[in-house]
């Protein structure tokens, strides 16, 4: 009740006065490259995000950390692997009305509300899944295809793990992308995707096992190379200063003294190094990038809203209780722009 509250009241008071982010890029031509203005309100659930790169309306429902359960006679022989996921979620409390629900009702609900909204897209970013349930993804596939709106889908750290099945974090999720949620990514790479929307990129990231490999450092340098206006999709949210270990990509005091849920989760402990540098390279370059418009993430279960040189990060609240963000990014009009601009 608390962090509803808190959500609902708190963050409309705080962000609702508007967010600008700005800050100074790479050189070209010996002169610094500004990020153009970007400002952002909230409240509750309903995101404005406006921006001069932006040339028109675009309607974007994001979505994250439904943790649907569903199973049949085909998850039998994985439940030693499941159980504890399989009851996590079961019943949930929606976060309006404080009525029971569960992840269903609230999956439905939510593509309800994208249809009616006329979305442009939606953002899938990741545990949509509490483990890798045939019946579950081929239900998702359905309800998806029969909103006829376009979306994306990056996994998160549930939708491959099967709680204590052996193996390397990075090859169970090769497995069971290519053995289970293979059909979600439309034939697009399951690491590392685009979809353009209006003149807007957005970029889907798979950071689930909270590392970034080179293949996807090199995917996001093309990206920003290209000049196009840029989103982020991550499941993991990038680090920023302060923030907990669920922060856990870039984060410096990622590792294994810091994971206290390997026992639990039944997975290999963090490694005593901590992040690779390839994944320090990555969070460096993402709050860096001139043209990236923000950063959307999940995993925490609880909305936050971050600034990190300029560039917002915005965390989505989970799915599971009814939450998610209406996203709006709209075109800065010249009046909000003379408001805004320098003296």
């Amino acid at each position: 009740m608390i962090r509803r509250s808190f959500f609902q009241k708190t963050t409309a008071a705080l962000l609702g006065l508007g967010l600008t982010g700005k800050a100074f890029a790479n050189k070209r031509n010996g002169k610094p490259k500004m990020k153009s203005e970007i400002c952002a309100t909230v409240e509750e659930n309903k995101l404005s995000f406006y921006s001069e790169a932006i040339k028109e309306p675009i309607t974007v429902f994001h979505i994250t950390d439904t943790h649907l359960f569903k199973d049949d006679a085909r998850g039998i022989p994985f439940q030693e692997f499941s159980g504890r996921m399989a009851k996590a979620y079961n019943e949930t409390t929606h976060f309006q009305t404080r009525e029971k629900t569960n992840p269903e009702e609230t999956f439905v609900a939510t593509l309800k509300l994208a249809k009616e909204a006329n979305a442009d897209l939606i953002t899938l970013v990741g545990d949509l899944f509490s483990f890798p349930s045939e019946i579950a993804i081929e239900w998702v596939l359905e309800r998806l295809k029969e909103t006829g709106i376009p979306y994306i889908y990056i996994a998160g750290n549930h939708d491959w793990h099967y709680e204590g099945m052996e193996g390397a974090l990075e090859d169970l999720r090769d497995t069971w992308i290519q053995k289970r949620l293979l059909p979600l990514y439309q034939g697009k790479h399951p690491l590392m995707a685009t979809t353009d929307v209006k003149g807007v990129r957005f970029i889907a990231i798979d950071n689930s096992t909270y590392q970034i490999n080179q293949d996807q450092l090199a995917f996001f340098r093309e990206q920003v190379a290209s000049g196009l206006p840029l989103v982020l999709l991550v499941h993991i949210p990038m680090y920023a200063p302060g923030k907990r270990i669920s922060f856990g990509c870039g984060n410096p005091n990622w590792g294994a003294e810091s994971d206290t849920n390997f026992e639990i989760e039944r997975r290999p402990k963090w490694p005593e190094s901590g992040h690779t540098q390839t994944t320090f390279d990555f969070h460096k370059e993402v709050f860096s990038a001139s043209n990236l418009l923000g950063v959307f993430a999940g995993h925490t279960h609880r909305f936050s809203m971050e600034l990190v040189k300029g560039t917002p990060q915005i965390v989505t609240d989970d799915n599971a209780s009814g939450g998610y963000l209406d996203v709006q990014f709209l075109p800065l009009e010249n009046k909000d722009k003379e408001l805004i601009a320098e003296s």
